[in-house]
């Protein structure tokens, strides 16, 4: 069959690089540090006859990287969202899409019960006030949070990750969960006594806090706007681990400006890398550069996951992970 070639966009574990290797692969990792721009990307590829692409989230993959690399059958995604490849323009081609959908349920979910804690009691603001010598001694006034315990916690989308973040907080945070989603999830509603409502504002309407664990689709982008932002309490929290156009983050800088919501925890954001004006400057905020399932055990499982599809794919078998026809 001779030597497949791959190209992985950016440094990823090397335990996914050495399965490849040990398979007689030819691997190339870019040395970009920051998010190659797709010109650049694609001037990359031009170097050299690669069967085999490895792009990560920040890649856009579409036909202008599809016409500039004939040879690639497979685009490998480091990454469980796949948002960042044309997946109707490869299927068209007949070319194959792979995810990495690795156990990161737990980080993730984890991620944003801290983001949770961290808002809630003003953890970020009251670290800098320390560092910056400004602490005098105890004041029964100093930087007055909201406890946890006996809340109303809302979770949109209870997938895999929406699960398991209710779980947590149910069994450890005597919180009441609500939870809206296009399928009702009967398992949380059993064993955490989960509420189903019946659409995303009432969820917003009687939460103390909101956590969003959709998956970005046409149908989600802005589901959190201006109009249902202005539904919640103002002494509400609302915590996002899962892609930033979910939330119309212009409307979410206004709403906190404005004391329209008490807080926010983001992980993820519009338009990232780039943030929306006045967001950095408010200290209602706990802000984290999309980390989430940044755990070492996580990222190590997804490139073996990206090293197994790639394995199947050109041992004639139907890669575990293929989210394309």
């Amino acid at each position: 069959m001779g030597m497949k070639s791959i190209f992985i966009t950016r440094q990823i574990p090397e335990n996914g690089i050495k399965i490849l290797k040990e398979k007689g692969y030819d691997v190339t990792v870019g040395k970009y540090k920051t998010p190659p721009t797709q010109p650049e990307l694609i001037e990359e590829l031009k170097k050299k006859n690669y069967d085999v692409v490895v792009p990560l989230l920040t890649d856009k993959i579409d036909s202008a990287v599809f016409d500039a690399v004939p040879t690639v059958k497979i685009f490998a995604n480091y990454s469980v969202g796949f948002d960042n490849i044309d997946l109707e323009e490869a299927t068209k081609r007949n070319i194959a899409v792979t995810n990495t959908p690795g156990d990161y349920v737990d980080g993730v979910a984890e991620h944003a019960v801290a983001l949770l804690l961290a808002i809630m009691a003003r953890l970020a603001e009251a670290d800098q006030f320390v560092r910056a010598g400004k602490y005098q001694g105890w004041d029964p006034m100093l930087f007055m949070g909201d406890k946890l315990n006996g809340k109303t916690v809302a979770v949109i989308g209870t997938g895999r990750i929406g699960e398991r973040f209710a779980r947590k907080l149910s069994s450890g945070f005597g919180v009441k969960i609500i939870y809206y989603d296009v399928v009702r999830n009967e398992r949380i509603e059993k064993e955490c006594g989960a509420q189903f409502v019946s659409s995303v504002n009432e969820a917003l309407a009687l939460a103390d806090a909101v956590s969003i664990h959709v998956p970005l689709l046409p149908t989600t982008h802005h589901l959190i706007n201006k109009n249902n932002l202005a539904k919640m309490k103002p002494t509400a929290y609302l915590i996002n681990t899962s892609r930033g156009p979910v939330v119309d983050e212009e409307a979410l800088v206004k709403a906190l400006q404005n004391g329209r919501i008490r807080g926010a925890g983001l992980d993820v954001f519009e338009f990232e890398p780039k943030l929306t004006k006045g967001l950095v400057k408010l200290s209602n905020t706990v802000l984290s550069p999309h980390i989430a399932s940044s755990q070492l055990e996580s990222r190590e499982e997804m490139a073996e996951i990206v090293a197994n599809n790639i394995i199947d794919f050109f041992e004639g078998r139907v890669p575990r992970n293929k989210v394309n026809k």
